[in-house]
């Protein structure tokens, strides 16, 4: 998650005037703003980023049917970086231990480390206070938690909830759910002569009567890039909240939250280089002390009675 800044090698393609062994420069690479430290200059060839990087994936150093391992379906999942691996070892090698439920070394480490991973998420989105994140299985995991515990809350009957047809289906099932159990009503916009969301007709549905709007930021399927920004405005406007599905867009491009003033976004960590199983929601403050719990037990449990619980403050 400290991959906003990275070190890399001079290559011509990149930085085609630099020679020097001391020097250095930043360019734009794709979305992202990296610095180069120039150690030698590459007199020959092109050298590609996946040339670049390619070491560093293990699972990559192998052949299949004669002919070395090429992997294109990072969209779907990402395949592990040594970093990342090696990461996962130190914990279980060096602090593996219950989080939040001990006092001793073990239990305190890791405790720390978590809690800097959700600081680390937290400014890679640029959430105001990393209490705004919110760690999942999954980013299927994390807008069932938004249907469950602010849906069911807060959707009532012909209430409307606006999605598009080209939403990932984990942001399509648990509105149909909560649909069902509320009696809000589900829209969907269409695509546009170039297959891609109609974002017109999306301005034109959300109207007083949606509650909420739930969009992907980035499609891998149509590699359509949604205006956030401006589908923010027209649905705070009526007083709807949206839910971003940023799968896609924080692994690629910069994204902020506070800039594009969605209420809830989410994300998981298996499309971003990351180990599976884990993802996160963001939820606005204010949002996310309104929400009852969605799963109970574990940490999300302040004092417990025998006749009644307590609860902890968000983001447990």
């Amino acid at each position: 998650m400290e991959g906003l800044v990275v070190k890399l090698p001079s290559f011509p393609f990149l930085s085609p005037n630099i020679s020097s062994s001391s020097s250095s420069s930043t360019f734009r690479l794709g979305f992202r703003r990296f610095s180069a430290s120039i150690s030698a200059t590459v007199n020959e060839g092109f050298v590609s980023l996946g040339q670049l990087t390619r070491p560093d994936f293990p699972i990559l150093h192998q052949e299949v049917n004669g002919s070395k391992l090429v992997y294109l379906d990072n969209a779907a999942t990402s395949q592990k970086p040594t970093a990342v691996l090696k990461s996962l070892q130190n914990y279980y090698e060096a602090y593996n231990s219950n989080v939040h439920r001990g006092i001793h070394y073990l239990s305190a480490k890791a405790t720390d480390e978590y809690e800097l991973a959700r600081k680390k998420v937290a400014a890679f989105i640029n959430a105001s206070d990393s209490a705004e994140i919110v760690f999942t299985r999954n980013a299927t995991e994390a807008i069932n938690l938004v249907a469950y515990s602010w849906g069911l809350s807060n959707l009532k009957p012909r209430d409307e909830i606006v999605l598009t047809i080209a939403e990932h289906h984990s942001a399509i099932v648990p509105w149909q759910i909560v649909a069902q159990k509320t009696g809000a009503i589900l829209k969907f916009v269409s695509l546009d002569e170039n297959e891609v969301p109609d974002v017109e007709k999306l301005r034109e549905m959300i109207s007083t009567s949606t509650k909420l709007v739930v969009v992907h930021h980035v499609s891998n399927v149509l590699g359509s890039v949604l205006p956030i920004e401006d589908i923010v405005i027209w649905a705070h406007a009526v007083g709807a909240k949206v839910l971003v599905d940023a799968c896609q867009s924080v692994p690629h491009m910069v994204v902020d939250v506070q800039g594009l003033d969605a209420d809830f976004l989410v994300a998981s960590s298996h499309k971003m280089c990351g180990p599976t199983g884990i993802g996160f929601l963001f939820g606005k403050s204010n949002l996310l002390l309104t929400m009852p719990p969605f799963l109970g037990g574990g940490e999300m449990i302040s004092d417990v009675f025998l006749d009644h619980s307590t609860y902890a403050e968000p983001p447990s």
